[in-house]
């Protein structure tokens, strides 16, 4: 699914102009990136959490120069589910059984 099909989606469901739909959808994304960006943590009860982890220094090789790089600790946003939304999953989706 893309933005493109969520706003289809709740523009169909609410009756509300596609073009309104689609100022309310990036006027979230803005507001999530920009609270991350300033190390800010984003609750969404039932739904989830955007949170700013962080990633601890570590040593990574450079394989065709055959030498050890340092990679410094950083933050990378992620997403971690609800445990509501985890478990509808759970029970909706069900695994391919391979023939």
């Amino acid at each position: 699914m893309t933005k493109a099909d969520i706003v289809t989606d709740i523009s169909n469901k609410t009756g509300i102009s596609k073009e309104d739909v689609l100022a309310i959808v990036e006027g979230f994304m803005t507001t999530v990136k920009n609270s991350m960006e300033n190390g800010e943590n984003v609750y969404l009860r039932g739904f989830g959490s955007f949170i700013v982890k962080k990633r601890a220094e570590k040593l990574g090789r450079n394989i065709l120069a055959k030498t050890s790089v340092v990679i410094p600790s950083h933050y990378v946003p992620a997403f971690k589910p609800a445990k509501e939304f985890v478990d509808a999953v759970k029970d909706k989706v069900k695994v391919a059984e391979h023939v």
